[in-house]
């Protein structure tokens, strides 16, 4: 997407008008423009100088941001707010003017003293006032540059009612004044001072001093939702220490290149992302992800610009510079998602592209019915300017992004990045949470759960004995032991004769005495095990664990149980996503018995097992048929069902991959994050409503109250004035009613309400194969055959089970035995029999 500047922008109708004419450019794909920014993104084949023609035809301004602008963030000169200075300028001169002219127009009704000359000379009175009138005009002279210039290219916006209104009044008022002038040369006084009342000189100047009030409070309150955009640029560092020719020299960060070496001293900031090298310190990542408390960070830890180290030295590795840092990217994805535009501004955008004609119409038939209706010409002519004054599309076509902005704003502070407008909006709209187990629900890595000795045995003994048995095997349930042990302070004591044996079990010498270990299985035959150690061993199998039993000799030392365990904030996290009426379903690859235990510790509705990358994309596809559904990941493997999903959202410490493949992006990897996504998009959603209907329901009522529909009724009468200033409040109403949403706090679930969803449709059926394996003990075995399984294209998910012995395949199309037993065969696993 190429992005463009568009200046002359002041209205919804306006940005409805620049889209249009982009979009009828040959080569066009796609075209987005924001009133809120004043920025427009296309996409398409057409090239710049045919778009920013086709802009300047429907006369406004257009250049585009430079070719690197596709790849980066906005630069914060392009968020300064330049209006609002301009605005304040103009209205300090329009009131000083204004209310000179109101005390010569109203002066004689609150009876102050006027020069004894204006009392026996109306047209002096009325040359004044036109005189002051004109000023205040010329003060205010962008209202009918761009009103008119809209008007000639046949794209009236909110400045062409204002400049019409304005103008008919000045211009009704300058006639009087010719007429007034003609009867007093006549000599006809008394009907030459009736003819002041006729004047609406004060009104012109009024309309354009109110609309400018407005103005600026509506520029002043889009100025600040940028605000979480521009404090998140104040964190770009300026400069860095870097490491070149063994001398430390501080350059500008732009300097910083790839590979380059950095040094980031307590209290500094680190300037580029980058990789640990040296020292260890705790490092302060709250600017990114909102978390509180800092990170410990050791070598081979990575490091993001902007981030505070607040204790150690550190020396650094620079991996990604500029534009390709997580700060630039949070940057541009809270950018992106406010230029972006959501489905429901679509209904405003028509309403806006065809606002300003209708009521352009709608005056002109409101004068001309009350002359008909025989009433006085500055009667109806004041009806007509009060619906002009009194229509606002601004407040239309503001409903929507301003939330969007603020409502990206709130997220990226909390460490919640929207990529689009349009993720913003579905997300409070899903009716189911697809969540991937390993990673996501659980810390993604083998963790020491329960430590079980036997008899006689203490609990340090067990895990000494196993640590000097394990410290020198490479599988995933070792590291488990040997992370526990050194937890607890424990030294690996060396063995001899370190073996791997058949059945996945290890064996060595300590002391002249054999140390066993292996799973239940392997060690039924090789150590005394009591019918109380079979139980707790199968019941910790029941709740999803892989029970090791460790021996010395024939004694049994113990049991211990390896797990991926859940995360702490996992049960709450889903219990919070059923509170808001959201169906939560876990979808692995494990088998089903782990699965099913995880799935009973973190309280989810249903638990999917034994899926396949491709069957994960699938399952997802199916449960689209019951409503929208957000899939939860981080892994490679979770990219195709990313995509497919109504939203996907990534956890921020997963793969690039599921990252790139996300809606939403969870910098803090806290699964708490999705019901505050869900949270937030919903409040933003209603903020949006609000506004729409404040916009509809203001237009609703105003332009019939203007046009005097209410007078015979209930004698309402509307003056040109008031109408201006109900106009200059309506975008400033909405745009702090889009603030709000900074108070809300987006983890706070007490307010939360349930949706109904459908009730789940009847699973389909598929052709299924049982496979008997042989040698198999963790889960770590049934990861390699689930692999080698997975690699076969007919094969749609497999359930792999070690205690069972079995892996249970489900085809989506006809597969020889012959082909199953080779690929498990393949991984030095027996196959027995297939079912």
């Amino acid at each position: 997407m190429t992005q463009y500047n568009v200046t002359g922008m002041s209205c919804a109708a306006c940005s409805a008008s620049v889209e249009k004419a982009v979009k009828a450019v040959p080569g066009v794909e796609s075209c987005s423009v924001s009133l809120l920014t004043n920025s427009m993104g296309v996409e398409g084949s057409a090239s710049t100088a045919d778009i920013v023609a086709a802009v300047e035809k429907a006369g406004y301004g257009a250049s585009e941001k430079g070719a690197e602008t596709t790849q980066s963030a906005p630069d914060m000169e392009a968020l300064q707010d330049h209006e609002t200075p301009v605005l304040k300028r103009r209205l300090i001169a329009s009131i000083g003017f204004l209310a000179v002219l109101m005390y010569f127009s109203m002066g004689h009704m609150l009876h102050l003293p006027q020069p004894a000359v204006l009392e026996h000379n109306p047209v002096a009175l009325g040359l004044i006032q036109l005189l002051l009138s004109a000023i205040v005009m010329v003060i205010n002279q962008k209202f009918f540059i761009s009103g008119f210039r809209g008007l000639l290219h046949r794209s009236p916006n909110m400045d062409t009612l204002v400049a019409l209104g304005s103008g008919a009044a000045f211009l009704y008022s300058t006639a009087a004044l010719f007429y007034m002038t003609h009867l007093q040369s006549m000599g006809q006084m008394e009907a030459a001072h009736g003819l002041v009342h006729e004047f609406y000189f004060e009104s012109a100047a009024m309309i354009l001093a109110l609309i400018t009030v407005g103005k600026m409070l509506e520029a002043r309150s889009k100025g600040r939702t940028t605000d979480a955009l521009k404090s998140l640029m104040r964190l770009s560092p300026q400069t860095a220490t870097v490491v070149r020719d063994g001398k430390e020299t501080e350059v500008p960060v732009a300097q910083v290149r790839p590979g380059d070496l950095f040094v980031v001293r307590p209290g500094e900031h680190v300037p580029v992302d980058g990789t640990v090298v040296e020292g260890e310190s705790a490092v302060d990542e709250s600017a990114l992800t909102g978390e509180s408390i800092p990170v410990d960070k050791a070598v081979g830890d990575g490091v993001s610009a902007a981030t505070i180290n607040r204790s150690g030295f550190l020396r650094c590795q620079a991996t990604r510079v500029g534009q390709d840092t997580t700060l630039s990217q949070i940057i541009r994805m809270v950018s992106d998602a406010a230029a972006t535009k959501a489905p429901i501004a679509k209904i405003a955008d028509k309403v806006s592209g065809i606002f300003v004609p209708a009521v352009i119409t709608i005056a002109v038939i409101t004068t001309a019915a009350w002359l008909i209706a025989g009433q006085s010409v500055g009667f109806a002519l004041a009806r007509g300017i009060s619906v002009l004054v009194i229509s606002c599309p601004c407040a239309l076509g503001l409903a929507t992004p301003v939330a969007i902005m603020v409502g990206s704003g709130k997220g990226a502070k909390n460490g919640i990045l929207f990529k689009t407008a349009v993720s913003l909006e579905e997300a409070g709209k899903v009716d189911t949470v697809v969540l991937d187990k390993t990673g996501t629900i659980t810390q993604g890595q083998p963790t020491v759960t329960d430590l079980v000795p036997a008899e006689g045995i203490g609990e340090e003994q067990l895990l000494t004995l196993a640590l000097a048995l394990e410290h020198r095997s490479e599988h995933p349930l070792a590291r488990a032991i040997l992370d526990r042990a050194a937890a607890d302070g424990l030294q690996p004591q060396e063995v001899e004769q370190f073996r791997i044996l058949p059945g996945n079990g290890v064996s060595a010498v300590w002391e002249g005495e054999t140390l066993l270990g292996g799973s239940m299985d392997f060690m039924a035959g090789k150590a005394d095990v009591s019918p109380e150690m079979q139980q707790r061993a199968a019941a910790l199998a029941e709740d999803g664990k892989t029970p090791l039993l460790f021996a010395k000799g024939r004694q049994l030392l113990g049991i211990i149980a390896v797990a991926d365990v859940i995360r702490e904030d996992s049960p709450e996290a889903i219990r919070q996503l059923q509170n808001m009426g959201i169906r939560v379903v876990m979808l692995t690859g494990d088998n089903p018995r782990t699965a099913n235990a995880i799935g009973r510790q973190a309280g989810v509705d249903e638990v999917i097992a034994g899926v396949l990358p491709d069957g994960k994309e699938a399952t997802v596809r199916r449960l689209q048929k019951e409503g929208k559904v957000a899939m939860v990941g981080d892994g490679i493997n979770d990219a195709p069902a990313l995509t497919r999903a109504d939203i996907g959202i990534a956890i921020g410490a997963g793969a690039d991959v599921a990252v790139d493949a996300a809606d939403i992006v969870l910098m803090k990897s806290r699964l708490q994050d999705v019901p505050a996504a869900i949270r937030l998009s919903r409040a933003t959603l209603r903020i949006v409503h609000e506004n729409l209907f404040w916009a509809f329901i203001y237009n609703t009522i105003g332009i019939p109250l203007a046009a005097g529909v209410f007078i015979s009724a209930f004698g309402w009468q509307l003056q040109p004035m008031f109408g201006a200033a109900a106009m200059s409040l309506s975008s400033f109403c909405v745009v702090s009613n889009a603030l709000r949403l900074n108070l809300i706090d987006v983890y706070h679930s007490q307010r939360d309400h349930k949706r109904k969803h459908k009730p789940k449709k009847q699973e389909e059926q598929v052709m299924e194969k049982t496979l008997h394996i042989e040698g198999m003990m963790c889960p770590h075995c049934e990861a390699r055959v689930q692999k080698a399984l997975e690699a076969i294209s007919e094969v749609a998910s497999v359930e792999v089970s070690h205690t069972a012995g079995t892996a249970v395949v489900s085809l989506k199309a006809p597969v020889a035995d012959e082909t199953l037993k080779a690929a498990v065969e393949a991984q030095e696993y027996p196959v027995t029999s297939i079912e």
